[in-house]
């Protein structure tokens, strides 16, 4: 009895070995990210979502890098370098010794293909189980130019045309070469050490398996995916382009769970972005990665959020910034001109404009006014400041850390704490102006030994 494609064994091979020449970068392509990951991971989750398990990475530059960026726990990864770039099937080759384990399926994909889904994985699969010696995924294309066309004849694929090579008939055919494809595990290397370099470039085309594989009576077959889904990218343009649609797909998904976009087109997502319903996000907000926004928060426009929380019924901006570590409690408020890095902003707690607050701890019911900043930096060390609940602060206080102000106190405006302020009592910092000639350069040099020492030990 034949396997059906959720009992067959899967082994995929990621090509992931280009130089990114066209990209014109010291990086390699597959490091560039999308959604603010590398675009190699996003390939892994997509086989991670299709249930295939192992798979064998052929890398060529900055090996170690793509490695760790392609580590998934639910993935089983084995490395191999492509040394010389003698085409497609000499890549796949390169994972001789992962194909010999022997698999049922064998599933060939590239490193540089973000936008992918399991779906086309498992349809390919399921053509393998069906019957086929080799199942190629194609597209219709719009504008096929320029494309590998699929010569399909009686359900079977019989040729895989090069845009060069295709005859004026052929060229009007709108089926493409999407690139994956996958092949019968039991006969994967016979057919992939039967393909030659008789070519203009000397090269030994992947491709050219369909021919192999019907010459020696096998079934070929082909299955159909979004072209989107198939996007490679090889230059910058196209890094931004597979950008645009990623974030297209990303704010569709997020919409229909509930999220409302005001202007959807001017948000700007991360891969790991977490929002719950009934969160309104207005336009020009940019989510850096490690955000979650619980429900009927309102993030306000022009804001940047990063690394940070936002709690139940929070409101956010306009135009603030949330720095990682930023974790707002449920109804608190960054308001415009803000900046919060690592500070917890307890429930119902207010800081409304032109305020920074680092290091910091505000609690329950508190209000910061406006120009309010926490001093947590002396040059060599940062510090925390600690503000309790139902606590005011009056506009343009610094507070210099290490420093804790109790609940119900007040500080006066335009006041520099650096006493701790017991629970209701009111503080006022204001002095008259003293200058001491010479003592910041004096400063500076101390901190600059302290430095010096620092690196030394």
């Amino acid at each position: 009895m034949r396997k059906d494609e959720t009992t067959r064994s899967c082994l995929a091979v990621i090509l992931a070995a280009g130089e990114s020449t066209r990209m014109k970068s010291s990086l390699s392509k597959v490091l560039h990210p999308i959604g603010n990951r590398a675009m190699i991971a996003h390939v892994v989750d997509a086989l991670a979502g299709a249930g295939i398990t192992d798979v064998a990475l052929v890398l060529g530059r900055d090996a170690e890098k793509v490695e760790a960026a392609a580590r998934n726990p639910q993935v089983r990864g084995e490395t191999y370098i492509q040394n010389e770039r003698l085409g497609t099937a000499h890549a796949v080759l390169a994972a001789r010794a992962a194909i010999e384990k022997g698999y049922d399926d064998v599933l060939v994909v590239f490193g540089d293909t973000p936008l992918l889904t399991p779906a086309p994985l498992q349809a390919a699969r399921a053509g393998l189980a069906a019957g086929s010696d080799v199942v190629v995924v194609g597209f219709s294309a719009a504008d096929p130019f320029g494309y590998g066309r699929l010569i399909v004849e009686n359900g079977e694929l019989v040729a895989i045309r090069e845009e060069k090579d295709a005859s004026a008939e052929e060229r009007t055919i709108t089926y493409c070469n999407g690139g994956l494809m996958a092949i019968d595990g039991r006969k994967a290397l016979a057919l992939i050490d039967r393909i030659g370099n008789a070519n203009v470039k000397g090269e030994y085309y992947l491709t050219d398996i369909v021919e192999v594989a019907r010459a020696s009576g096998g079934r070929t077959t082909a299955v159909e995916a979004p072209e989107e889904e198939l996007t490679g990218c090889n230059t910058r343009a196209e890094l931004a382009f597979i950008e645009r649609l990623w974030q297209q797909r990303r704010r569709t998904e997020m919409m229909l769970s509930g999220v409302s976009m005001i202007a959807p087109e001017t948000v700007f997502l991360s891969h790991d972005t977490r929002i719950d319903r009934d969160v309104t996000i207005e336009p020009n907000v940019v989510f850096g990665p490690g955000v979650t926004v619980e429900s009927g928060a309102v993030i306000h426009a022009f804001s940047h959020l990063e690394g940070a929380h936002v709690g139940a019924g929070a409101a956010v901006g306009p135009f603030a910034r949330l720095r990682p570590g930023a974790n707002l409690g449920a109804e608190a408020k960054v308001g415009n001109f803000c900046e919060v890095k690592k500070a917890e902003i307890g429930a119902g707690a207010k800081v409304n404009h032109l305020t920074y607050i680092g290091d910091a701890f505000i609690g329950a019911g508190s209000n910061i006014g406006a120009g309010t900043i926490t001093c947590n930096y002396d040059g060599i060390n940062k510090h925390e400041t600690r503000i309790g609940a139902n606590t005011f602060i009056g506009s343009n206080s610094a507070l210099v850390a290490p420093v804790t102000i109790g609940d119900g106190a007040y500080v006066a405006s335009g006041s520099v704490i650096t006493q701790d302020v017991p629970d209701d009592a009111v503080a006022f910092g204001r002095a008259r102006q003293e200058n001491k000639p010479e003592r910041a350069k004096l400063i500076r040099e101390r901190n600059a030994a302290i430095k010096a020492a620092k690196k030394k030990a």
